[in-house]
């Protein structure tokens, strides 16, 4: 190794480039000296992991360990998204395996109080090895060139901080077939050893399904024969829980891992929105800060924050971000969101912070007197109708087949006048009062009538949090309702309060002419 001299002259760090070496603390295993800094940087053979163990800890304890700490690095860069932990006291680290050929290791010490320190072991692992991060990636020897013969591989996973269940993918898979997988295999257990029950045996060239654990450790073991080989595998895992989330309420949050501090890297999380037929998703984006643009691209290549439509990544990208972006609301063309988090191998960020409201499906139309609103039962199954008001509660919807109806004149249910754009409109709120007990949770939408074109429109004003909801979205435009289809008759019905205007009109020019009339003959 290469020492690096510490800021009072103690030699200590360095680069470790054997294939496997020991290193500790400084005068161990006498008392560590006080303000010291150590760094050592350990590279093994590109392709391989890094296994690293602790045979002896001991450092000043603090429940944040603020003082006296040890920190171990997933890479080269000091970068608080490749950090695996940070350890002081008595209790020793756990093993650690690097997701790739780089880990790094950094000892620091204050101006009081010296302990024993620590005594460290490391060697290259061509695979396998402990995997604590909240996800990662594991790829069988040599992939995607032909794995070795007589290989054997224990990857086990968990042990992460807040852990939950593990998900498994697999991204790529060919190895040797064969009836019952003797020959080459993948084997999944559910939990840290193989007396944990199976998940599974694979072989052949058909991916394994989606695996996910019942507890917050997986065991995955690669084993090959003596002969014919094939591409291998290629895996990513991630925890349940803050990275691998599913939402079926009307409204919800969530933020990005370990959020307001650092995210990890080697992300890719993902969290699906699932809301009744009908209704569509409206996110909107509190706070971001992920990792900027390339500057060779201009595009967001590194962390990301993709939004596809339909639930799936196969739907339709309704946008990718990264940066720091003050972004506008998004909403979906469907009753399902999905938004997929993408970080990279260095340079985390603070990350992001969001909030979605389902748009409740509704059909607004008016006249020049009247509004008429529509909302399937279905979309608000849990609802009495006097929890869905125009204006004021008494103007409360009435259930006609299966669908809420509010058909109100101008003149009543809290309207009101106004001149938006040089031109006369009706204005009123329509209230949906989601409230629990104590947790009151009231949605209120406008409604929008220009009287002279007979044109309605309806915006969502208040949702998750009405101080963020400034910048409002037409939810009606041109898009078709997707509830209970309004009866044709109904659509292709003259207004009867157009027929009652033109009447009126009509008999007025009359009452004139007969008046004119009269007075010529007087």
């Amino acid at each position: 190794s290469h020492p690096l001299l510490c800021p009072l002259g103690i030699k200590c760090g360095g680069v470790l480039s054997a294939p496997s070496g020991n290193f500790s603390s400084p005068n161990f295993p006498g008392l560590y000296p006080y303000e010291t800094e150590c760094t050592w940087l350990i590279v093994v053979a590109e392709g391989s992991s890094v296994l690293l163990s602790f045979s002896h800890f001991e450092l000043e304890y603090h429940d944040t360990c603020a003082y006296d700490y040890l920190q171990v690095y997933n890479g080269a860069a000091r970068d608080r998204g490749n950090l695996l932990g940070t350890f002081c006291g008595h209790s020793p680290p756990p093993p650690f395996s690097s997701a790739w050929h780089v880990m790094a290791v950094v000892f620091r010490s204050d101006r009081h109080v010296a302990k024993h320190g620590f005594a460290a072991a490391y060697r290259k692992d061509a695979c396998g090895g402990q995997l604590t991060g909240l996800s990662g990636e594991i790829t069988s020897p040599r992939y995607p060139e032909s794995y070795p013969n007589d290989a054997e591989c224990h990857w086990s996973i968990g042990g992460a901080s807040g852990g939950g269940p593990l998900t498994l993918v697999f991204a790529d898979f060919q190895m040797e077939g064969g009836q019952g997988c003797g020959f080459d295999y993948v084997a999944l257990f559910d939990g840290p050893t193989v007396t944990a029950p199976s998940l599974g045996r694979y072989c052949g060239s058909a991916r394994p399904p989606r695996t996910v654990s019942s507890t917050p450790h997986l065991l995955i073991i690669f084993k090959s024969d003596f002969n014919i080989g094939g591409r291998g595998f290629k895996a990513h895992f991630y925890s349940a829980g803050e990275c691998q989330e599913v939402f079926t309420t009307i409204k919800g949050n969530f933020s990005s891992p370990q959020y307001p501090n650092f995210y990890p890297n080697n992300l890719k999380c993902q969290w699906s929105i699932q809301l009744p037929p009908g209704y569509r998703v409206k996110v909107f984006f509190l706070d971001m800060e992920l990792e900027g643009r390339s500057s060779l691209t201009g595009g967001c290549d590194y962390d990301h924050l993709s939004a596809f439509d339909g639930g799936t990544e196969s739907g339709s990208l309704l946008g990718r971000w990264c940066g720091r972006e003050s972004l506008a609301p998004v909403t979906s063309r469907s009753n399902r969101l999905l938004l997929l988090l993408h970080t990279d191998r260095n340079t985390a960020k603070r990350g992001f912070s969001i909030s979605y409201v389902g748009v409740v499906p509704m059909n607004v139309s008016c006249t020049r007197t009247d509004f008429h609103i529509q909302i399937p039962v279905q979309s608000l199954a849990q609802l009495e109708r006097n929890r869905i008001y125009l204006g004021t509660p008494s103007c409360a919807a009435q259930v006609v087949g299966r669908n809420f109806k509010i058909h109100t004149r101008f003149d009543t249910c809290g309207t009101e006048s106004q001149r938006r754009n040089n031109t006369s409109v009706i204005v009123s709120t329509l209230y949906i009062d989601f409230s629990v007990g104590d947790q009151e949770d009231i949605h209120q939408y406008e409604v929008q009538c220009e009287p002279k074109r007979k044109e309605a429109s309806v915006t969502l004003i208040a949702g998750p949090d009405p101080s963020r909801l400034s910048q409002a979205e037409n939810l009606v435009d041109a898009q078709k309702w997707e509830g209970e289809a309004i009866e044709a008759r109904e659509i292709k019905s003259q207004d009867t309060s157009d027929i009652v205007f033109i009447s009126i009109c009509i008999l007025a020019g009359l009452l004139m002419v007969i008046a004119v009339v009269g007075l010529v003959l007087l």
